[in-house]
């Protein structure tokens, strides 16, 4: 990797004395160990740069590469936006999927590691793919580990599924090899299979609905039928024809339009600040936002994005029903959302736990509340950021699903005596949340409406902000 990363930035330094006098600026450098792996990087003027950055996937069945309409043609593109942009020349998987998918996630990391000599917003690093490339952009937006997971994808007609009856063959026969008669394997990397709520990054699908090389329906629409059945962002442009491949081509009917929304898609998506404040919601279904139709855009940790601005980069770690206490029917603890919260390395966590703990069965378990809660709190604590914790009490009020009153009033002093003993703030979201109209929950009483989540969003703003307008007016008068 340091090798790599030598290479890289020589290079820049090299190809940015002799062409400097180009609006694209192109380098490349070995992606693998066999140097067979290579990224082309094509970066805007630095004073253009507007950090963001897209690794690109060509297509061509997982047997050969596209690299020019699907890949070097897009650079002029990207590069006038002020983006930058790294065209990767995988190496072929020959039936060992972990061959591209390695490339692919090497390629993203070198982005994000090299982000200050490239100007890049870490957080804001995007994946494309076309065809076998876009089974590979989603693969690596689905499968990947959060470190060398895209902030957002690009996906051109690309295929999905990995199911021989809904797809192309050759790409299936490529990735998997003798693997494709596994069931499992098969499920997994058809990729619309795999789209986490909220964890899954927000994406662009563009496609023709003449395609007869990768089918729309059981594919691209398929992917997108899945992001939109999670509450995540995605967006979905079919084309009247077309067929397959069509790339950058100009000679494309729907060239120009398709650019255009392509376009408009990339101006409306969200780009954090790089050195934006990290604030990761951790909690249950209250937090997860259930019942609430787009949650990403409207559950609390959506709008407290909206409320506290762009200094701020809010993420929504929540998992419906799931349990503080780590013999609970669903511990949180072992979530995937669990370890990409301490992955996003946050400098705010605001827990909200507890309530599907109240539920008799996992209530049997009380006397390890305390341990769990600590255990959490000593795991966000150990974080290089050493965040600011906040814990948030329980709001539920509704006595359903074997929850108790008596139980909600053990459970809330238990929190408060954890936050006394780490020295955390705590939040008292029961007292505060007012349900007056009775619009605040949903039917169940249990969890809030999109008012609610709005009324939750506006306390904990409420506390932030304040805290932050009291941290400035403190080192004023230090001065």
């Amino acid at each position: 990797m340091k090798r790599n990363l030598f290479l890289a930035v020589a290079m820049l330094w090299l190809s940015s004395t002799m062409m400097a006098q180009s609006t694209v600026r192109k380098f490349e450098w070995k992606n693998s160990t066999d140097g067979q792996s290579v990224v082309y990087a094509y970066l805007p003027d630095a004073s253009k740069a507007t950090g963001r950055a897209i690794v690109d996937c060509p297509g061509g069945g997982y047997s050969h590469l596209a690299m020019d309409h699907e890949g070097h043609q897009w650079a002029e593109y990207f590069n006038s936006q002020g983006i930058a942009y790294f065209v990767l020349k995988y190496r072929m998987p020959n039936g060992d999927r972990t061959i591209p998918l390695g490339d692919a996630y090497h390629a993203i990391q070198t982005v994000r590691d090299s982000a200050s000599v490239w100007h890049v917003n870490p957080y804001d690093v995007g994946i494309m793919g076309f065809s076998a490339g876009g089974h590979l952009a989603s693969s690596v937006s689905t499968h990947a580990d959060w470190k060398v997971r895209p902030n957002f994808t690009i996906l051109f007609y690309p295929v999905v599924s990995m199911n021989e009856r809904d797809t192309h063959k050759g790409s299936v026969d490529g990735f998997l090899g003798e693997k494709k008669a596994d069931k499992e394997l098969v499920k997994s990397f058809s990729n619309f299979n795999s789209v986490k709520r909220h964890l899954t990054p927000p994406a662009i699908i563009l496609l023709a609905n003449d395609d007869r090389v990768v089918p729309p329906v059981t594919n691209g629409v398929a992917y997108y039928s899945a992001m939109r059945r999670a509450g995540n962002n995605c967006s979905l442009y079919i084309y009247p024809s077309g067929g397959h491949g069509f790339g950058f081509r100009t000679n494309y009917a729907y060239h120009d339009q398709m650019l255009t929304e392509l376009t408009n898609w990339l101006n409306a998506l969200p780009s954090p600040k790089a050195d934006a404040v990290r604030v990761a919601c951790i909690g249950n279904s209250i937090t997860d936002g259930f019942g609430i139709d787009m949650a990403d855009n409207l559950g609390y940790p959506a709008v407290l994005q909206k409320k506290l601005g762009s200094n701020y980069n809010v993420k929504n770690f929540g998992v419906s029903g799931r349990t503080l206490l780590n013999k609970g029917d669903l511990p949180y603890q072992k979530e995937e959302a669990w370890h990409d919260a301490l992955a996003f390395e946050p400098n705010i966590a605001i827990v909200k736990l507890g309530t599907n703990d109240v539920k008799g069965y996992n209530w049997a378990h009380k006397n390890e509340f305390y341990a769990d809660y600590q255990q959490l709190i000593d795991s966000l604590k150990a974080l290089p950021t050493n965040p600011r914790i906040i814990l948030v009490t329980p709001i539920g009020t509704n006595v359903k699903w074997d929850m108790k009153e008596e139980t909600f009033q053990e459970i809330i002093p238990m929190i408060r005596k954890i936050a006394k003993k780490n020295k955390l703030e705590v939040i008292e979201m029961r007292d505060l949340f007012k349900n007056e109209d009775g619009k605040q929950f949903q039917a169940d009483g249990v969890h809030p409406s999109i008012q609610g989540a709005t009324q939750m969003a506006t306390i904990i703003s409420q506390t932030l902000l304040k805290d932050a307008s009291s941290a400035k007016n403190s080192k004023k008068k230090k001065k």
